[in-house]
């Protein structure tokens, strides 16, 4: 397997697709807007917007052996794409999310949970708020979309919490900076021992390059391993990696939501176990099976800081709302917690 076509391949998991497939010497063509960047030297750059079916004729000529598609987010769109490259393309790697099954926080998830309906011809015009709540049916249109086309030669990708460097969902890339460059008393959100379980980008791409060589196809919850790691260990780690002189109050969940705090969005990587006691609960055992191979959590969180440490400011994502927690609302809060136990101001 040689040639690879990349639908997006500039910003962050498939700036990583890129990447590594290059390292195996393959011959890379990507498939983007044009407004992240361009790709690195020696990838065939092709632009469009998958939106416009007009702006899909640049697809039209050309074989691949794979495609991985980054950038699916609408079933029409998708299908779309899928449509004009199924007689040109071996394997179809479809990037999707864990938010496909709607008991995601509430149930066990494994490869086989149910999911949401959505056709594979769904088109989409609502606002971005709209688009939050609509995310993970349409990834399941999405899916379809591709089944269409692909059947029996496509891999759905359900990923987790995906991390490493060049991470623009700024949740722990947030808390990187937070620890590592601010320091001083945090708010430790909820339980220390709460384990969780993430993926990096680089172990995906990988993986992405295994399924379309080895021809592996269905869909796979793909995080992690269950118990990878808890957030208290994160947190430690990232102190310990940037010499922070970051203290950790570690502050109860109904706390914390007494006090109107946002789970991920004010405080990436907290779930308030009352409200979302399954989140971290997710069986990727199936896609582990099939080649998923996943570095050991310290090497990620040591990568994600170096190239932390050399911004002037974290990548913010227009379709998402801005990440973290306003400093004086969380010394409000330290305060309040230091208040209810009845000491001083400080750190535990």
């Amino acid at each position: 397997m040689k040639r690879l076509l990349v639908i997006g391949g500039t910003r962050f998991v498939g700036r990583h697709v890129v990447d590594t497939a290059l390292a195996h010497g393959m011959d890379v063509t990507t498939f983007t807007r044009g407004v992240s960047g361009e790709p690195p030297a020696g990838v065939r750059a092709l632009h469009g917007d998958r939106s416009r079916p007009d702006d899909l004729a640049v697809l039209a000529t050309g074989e691949w052996d794979l495609v991985v598609d980054t950038s699916g987010y609408v079933p029409r769109q998708v299908g779309d794409s899928a449509a004009i490259l199924a007689d040109r393309v071996g394997h179809y790697v479809f990037v999707s999310t864990l938010n496909t099954y709607p008991g995601l926080g509430t149930e066990p998830i494994h490869d086989a949970s149910p999911t949401h309906d959505c056709p594979p011809d769904e088109d989409w015009h609502g606002t971005d708020e709209e688009f939050v709540h609509a995310y993970g049916r349409l990834k399941v249109g999405c899916e379809r979309a591709v089944e269409r086309h692909f059947a029996g030669r496509c891999t759905h990708v359900r990923a987790g919490v995906i991390i490493g460097p060049y991470d623009n969902a700024a949740r722990v890339p947030w808390q990187v900076w937070r620890i590592g460059r601010v320091g001083g008393e945090l708010i430790g959100p909820g339980d220390p021992a709460q384990e969780m379980s993430f993926v990096d980008a680089r172990d995906l791409a990988e993986w992405f390059l295994h399924c379309g060589r080895d021809g592996v196809s269905g869909a796979y919850a793909a995080t992690g391993p269950k118990g990878q790691t808890t957030i208290g260990e994160v947190f430690a780690t990232i102190r310990a990696l940037s010499g922070s002189d970051a203290e950790f109050t570690w502050i109860p969940d109904d706390f914390l939501l007494a006090h109107d705090v946002g789970p991920w969005e004010e405080l990436p990587l907290w779930s308030p176990v009352s409200e979302s006691p399954y989140d971290w609960d997710v069986d990727p055992s199936g896609a582990m099976r099939n080649g998923l191979v996943c570095r050991p959590i310290g090497d990620t969180l040591a990568d994600t800081w170096a190239w932390v440490s050399g911004l002037d400011a974290l990548p913010v994502r227009a379709d998402r709302p801005r990440t973290g927690l306003a400093p004086d609302k969380e010394r409000r809060i330290l305060d309040a917690w230091h208040a209810s136990l009845g000491h001083a101001r400080g750190a535990q």
